[in-house]
Order: C-alpha cells, then sequence, then structure tokens
C-alpha cells in the first residue's frame, strides 16, 4: 500500500512543497547508495530514543488533568503498540501485529525498495499518538510543549547526513502508522475515555455484598470508575474470551470462608510495620499523584531496557508487550469487578466487625473484585520475564524521591530479584492498605498470568 496519496502528504516544517519537488528530482544514485550503506544496520541501535518517548508518555499520563488506571493502561497499549510496529521493518525477523490482534487490519507497509529510517518514523509515531491519546485540552502548557519539544529534538538529531526525502518518507511512515492505529482505537469502546469516567445514570445492585462509594478515599465519587471498561475491545483475541474468575460466597457468620478473607485484613491493620506501610505506599500508585499502576509497570519494563542495553527494537517490543497487557488485564478485571459489584474491606468490617475502623490506605472508587494492581501486575511479570528471564534483579526506582500523601516520609527505591517477585508484592500491597482480600489478589495473579501469556502467545517472529 503507497502512503504517498493526496489525503497524506507529511513534510518537515522546514521544507516546502517547492524545495520537496525540486529534491525529489535531483536526488542522485549515489546519494541513496550513501544512504543505504549507512542504515543498514538500523536494528543495531540503541533504545535510547524509545526509552525518551516512554520516559515522556508517562510524565504526560502523570500531568493529565483527567488521569486513571483504566485509561492509561489503554493508552500505553497504542502507544506500545505504534511503537513496535514503527520499527519492526529494520528487523527482517519480526513479524507485524497486523491481522493478529482484534480486528486489526490497517497496518501500512513500506514502499517495496524505498530507504527507510525507522527512528525517525518511532519518533513520529509516538509524538502523533501521544498527542491523539491526550489532546491538549488535557495537558497543562508545560506538559503539552514537552511532547513538541522532544519530538523536534530527536527529529534534529537523527536527521543528522540523512538526505530529505529519506526523512520526510521516515517521519511521513510513522504519522501514517499513528493515524491508522489511532482509527482503529475509536471503536473499542474507550476512546475519549477521560470525559466519562464516572457516569451519574449508572444504576446500582442492590444486596449485602455490594460495594459502597467510600465517603473518604483518592477519589471521592457516588459512582464507579469506567463501569463499561470491561467492555472494551482486548488487543488479543484470546483475551476477550477468559472466564471470569468465582468469588467466594457472601457470609456474616464468623467461621465463614468469606467472613475471614476480610478479618485478616481488619487484623493486619492494626499491626502494619514501618516497612509494610513503605510497601503499600510503594505500590498505591495513585492517579492523581502518580503515573498510576499501568504506567508503574510500564517503567518497570524501561528499567529492563536500560539494564539490558536492549536494542531499539528489542524495547519497541517490550514496550509493546506490556502495554497490551496491561490494557487487556484492566478489561477482563473490571468485566469482573462489574459482574459481582463486591465490596471493599472498608464498609464489610464496619458492618460486621468494627464500626470505627478506617483501613490504611485511601481506597479508590470502584468494586473490589479482583484487584487491578494484581491482575496488571502479573500480566507485566509475564511478558518482562519471557523477555528477560526469571532472574532478573533490578532495581525499582518509579517513585524515587515522592511523597505520596498519606505516606510520612519520601518514597526511595525497592529492589527486587525478579519481576514475579515484584508483581507478588505489588499484589501483597493492597492487602497491607486494606483495600483488598487475598482473595482479590490471588484471583486477579491468575488471571493476569494468562493475559500475559496470550500477549506473549502472538507471533512476533517470522
Amino acid at each position: 500500500m503507497s502512503l504517498r496519496t493526496k489525503e497524506h502528504i507529511l513534510l518537515p516544517v522546514y521544507f516546502s512543497s517547492i524545495t520537496f519537488l525540486f529534491l525529489l528530482g535531483s536526488c542522485k544514485k549515489e546519494d541513496l547508495k550513501d544512504d543505504t550503506a549507512k542504515l543498514q544496520n538500523q536494528k543495531t541501535e540503541s533504545a535510547d530514543i524509545a526509552v525518551r518517548w516512554a520516559d515522556l508518555t508517562l510524565q504526560v499520563i502523570r500531568g493529565a488533568a483527567k488521569n486513571s488506571p483504566t485509561y492509561s493502561s489503554r493508552s500505553l497499549g497504542y502507544m506500545g503498540l505504534t511503537m513496535y510496529e514503527s520499527v519492526i521493518n529494520m528487523d527482517s525477523t519480526k513479524r507485524s501485529m497486523n491481522n493478529q490482534l482484534n480486528g486489526l487490519s490497517i497496518i501500512p507497509v513500506p514502499q517495496p525498495n524505498t530507504i527507510y529510517y525507522w527512528p525517525l518514523a518511532l519518533n513520529a509515531g509516538q509524538a502523533t499518538m501521544l498527542k491523539y491519546l491526550y489532546p491538549d485540552s488535557q495537558l497543562p502548557p508545560s506538559v503539552k510543549d514537552k511532547v513538541d519539544s522532544l519530538y523536534k529534538l530527536i527529529l534534529a538529531e537523527k536527521s543528522k547526513d540523512l538526505i530529505p526525502i529519506t526523512i520526510n518518507r521516515s517521519v511521513e511512515f510513522g504519522k501514517t502508522l499513528a493515524d491508522k492505529i489511532f482509527d482503529w482505537s475509536k471503536i473499542d469502546g474507550g476512546y475519549e475515555g477521560y470525559l466519562k469516567h464516572f457516569d451519574p445514570n449508572y444504576t446500582f445492585p442492590s444486596g449485602n455484598s455490594y460495594w459502597i462509594p467510600p465517603t473518604v478515599g483518592q477519589t471521592v465519587s457516588n459512582y464507579p470508575l469506567h463501569a463499561f471498561w470491561g467492555q472494551n475491545r482486548t488487543f488479543a483475541v484470546a483475551n476477550s474470551t477468559l472466564p471470569i474468575p468465582t468469588i467466594v460466597p457472601y457470609s456474616t457468620d464468623l467461621n465463614s470462608a468469606y467472613y475471614k478473607l476480610y478479618n485478616d485484613v481488619y487484623q493486619k491493620n492494626k499491626i502494619l510495620t514501618q516497612q509494610e506501610k513503605e510497601i503499600s505506599a510503594w505500590w498505591a500508585d495513585d492517579p492523581t499523584q502518580t503515573y498510576s499502576p499501568p504506567g508503574h509497570s510500564y517503567n518497570l519494563a524501561t528499567i529492563a531496557i536500560k539494564k539490558s542495553n536492549a536494542s531499539i527494537v528489542k524495547a519497541a517490543e517490550t514496550y509493546a508487550r506490556v502495554g497490551m497487557a496491561v490494557a487487556d488485564a484492566f478489561i477482563n478485571c473490571w468485566k469482573a469487578k462489574v459482574v459481582y459489584f463486591n465490596e471493599r474491606p472498608s464498609s464489610y468490617v464496619r458492618k460486621n466487625i468494627d464500626r470505627d475502623w478506617v483501613q490504611y490506605w485511601p481506597e479508590p472508587p470502584f468494586p473490589a473484585f479482583p484487584s487491578g494492581h494484581s491482575t496488571q501486575a502479573a500480566a507485566m511479570a509475564t511478558v518482562l520475564t519471557n523477555a528477560f528471564g526469571n532472574n532478573f534483579s533490578f532495581v525499582d526506582n518509579t517513585h524515587q524521591g515522592l511523597f505520596l500523601f498519606p505516606y510520612t516520609d519520601y518514597l526511595t527505591t525497592r529492589t527486587f530479584n525478579s519481576f514475579w517477585q515484584s508483581a507478588e508484592e505489588c499484589a501483597y500491597s493492597r492487602f497491607l492498605g486494606g483495600i483488598h482480600t487475598q482473595q482479590d489478589n490471588e484471583k486477579g495473579i491468575a488471571q493476569g498470568t494468562i493475559i500475559g501469556e496470550n500477549i506473549n502467545n502472538l507471533h512476533w517472529n517470522k
């Protein structure tokens, strides 16, 4: 499919159309040969620009006017996919996600026997997609300007010693790719989700086991966040048909499994150590203060990429896997949340154990079962373990130097021996915070593992 159409001719800002036509007609064969020699080993390039865009993506998520874990997970899925598709043509062993993902069949292909510099395509694709997902209305000017600045900076850096036609062609490919993927994103159910966080017309189920909106929490709302999110299209087809996890039946009997689950949260919250409070704070990932849980996972991908000195292609694939895994994790998690509409420990404990109890960490505005943190963390651990191995130790710096209310000190770093160790601590942190029962966490980890495996099982290699 040709990219050069009347509807889509994108030129660098410093070229006029007249100049472009002149250059198109005046390029010499030896110029093209020079570019070929210069660009034939692109796939060995470092992951530097991929990492820079991932870092800025997280800054945008944190700075967005209406950040949420649901919408940010979706954004990371599309950012990662766009990054991957923008560079796979520099590696003949890699396969496109075209016709592999749920309804995706519009990925553009390069013109045959034509030279591209794929890092410029990555740069253009990330800038374009990030602006689509987070338009100016959602960003303060200081954050919006960073997107434009990074795009121009990388364009200048990576355009050195390249002929203008190669620059233009590469930039055009990245922008066209982002256009196509964004068009596909508009029909997934989550388009412009930042405009519809809470539905005032939502009808609550009635019963003893159902979620009650918190009077004090991360975000106070009388309605659940993104109650429709479980109906959204998943990236992987296999993740669209997963069975909903089973739940322990409601009971107030002191000897019942249900009572024990909630009493365990209550009893643990009375004896939290300082270290356990720090664990709870580290993984809280409050979207009003941080990148949100999926952003935390995306940053762990960055840490792994940088430590392993991954190539640009390896980095892009890693971001695609993590982004799509956490996106599908939140869709499936929210599907179960709405089916069960299960209460959090706060309401059950106050009704049946201690009416004055307040959990350690402020709770989010949506039902409990299963845990979103646990589901997405397991999906992350599954794909990153597949990419980097079982015993990949790392230092998590996601919240270094951050002060998170109500934790009473600045956070430092945490060290893990594997991605699974971090995922399990993430899940356990919700129990420590008084936000979830262990049932919520265990079922979330189990389902997140399957979701991550389905992402790994896509055909990434030829």
